[in-house]
């Protein structure tokens, strides 16, 4: 297998990002010795598509958020017979679905924050939920859309007003403490980093821009509670069904105390490989640099037609 596509761009509100991390992959390809078809996607599907002819022997998913990671693109390379990196249609469109997420990690057992979805109209009106909570889109990743509602914010109807992320949100407990995530290669979870964002959250600035947070690898909280996030990320991606490598997300609630509470948040199916990712920086603490971690996804694309 050596020459390889990599599909970057797209047309969701992660362009940018996508961008990014698919400049880094092309480079690490050619250094691991890939011959290596850059695609930038946009738009016209039936450009990417002539791109694809002749077929490459792989394609290295870079895309992120709707039509890169929820199943779409991933139906087009199942139809074509063309093997990809991440994830397959049914992973990716479950963990792009929140809600859809959330019910299959309840019906694992894994620890989730309270709340449920609701109409984004009935929020002009009135609080869903006890303050502080947090809203979310329903099929958006790197934290676009996010808002937290704490307790003297008077922000709630506006930002109901101005949603445009559909007609419905995920709405959840605000959980205290610090935030975690965990990187999943395959069958083994990598090791647990603690980031430290320089906003009040680790929203899309945070996760992006340079200084916007900073990591600690390994996070440096209690060894119980290292083993547990480490096992709930590696169930969470079993339970999905995700291939490859994922990201788990997690807040840890350790204000009374340690071992805190674990909850996870979500499961990112294409994690960043941007200079800022945490996945690559995960693979790197453990010994595998960027080309090889990029090879190692290459080397388990599969097509699941």
């Amino acid at each position: 297998m050596t020459r390889v596509a990599v599909l970057y761009g797209g047309i969701s509100a992660e362009r940018e990002v996508s961008l990014s991390s698919g400049r880094q992959v092309i480079l690490a390809l050619r250094t691991a010795g890939f011959e290596v078809t850059p695609i930038e996607v946009g738009p016209d599907l039936r450009t990417t598509l002539a791109q694809l002819d002749p077929k490459p022997d792989a394609v290295f998913n870079a895309l992120h958020g709707r039509f890169g990671e929820d199943g779409a693109i991933q139906g087009v390379l199942d139809w074509l017979e063309i093997p990809y990196t991440h994830s397959g249609v049914r992973a990716s469109a479950m963990a792009m679905d929140k809600a859809a997420a959330k019910a299959m990690f309840v019906a694992s057992g894994l620890p989730v924050a309270p709340g449920g979805v609701f109409d984004v109209a009935s929020l002009i009106d009135a609080d869903p939920m006890p303050m502080p909570y947090v809203i979310k889109p329903l099929n958006e990743g790197s934290s676009v859309g996010v808002e937290i509602m704490r307790e003297g914010d008077n922000r709630r109807a506006s930002v109901a007003s101005g949603w445009r992320f559909g007609s419905k949100a995920i709405v959840e407990e605000f959980i205290p403490g610090r935030e975690l995530t965990v990187g999943v290669m395959d069958d083994h979870a990598l090791t647990v980093t603690e980031i430290l964002a320089g906003h009040a959250f680790y929203d899309y600035d945070s996760k992006y821009a340079d200084g916007g947070s900073r990591h600690v690898v390994p996070a440096q909280i209690h060894p119980e509670a290292i083993a547990r996030a480490k096992e709930i990320a590696l169930a969470a991606h079993r339970a999905l069904g995700c291939a490859g490598a994922s990201r788990a997300d997690f807040r840890y609630d350790d204000t009374k105390g340690e071992p805190g509470r674990l909850v996870l948040l979500e499961v990112n199916t294409q994690p960043g490989l941007t200079p800022t990712s945490l996945l690559p920086e995960q693979a790197a603490h453990l010994g595998m640099d960027f080309p090889a971690l990029c090879r190692w996804m290459v080397e388990h694309a599969a097509c699941r037609a």
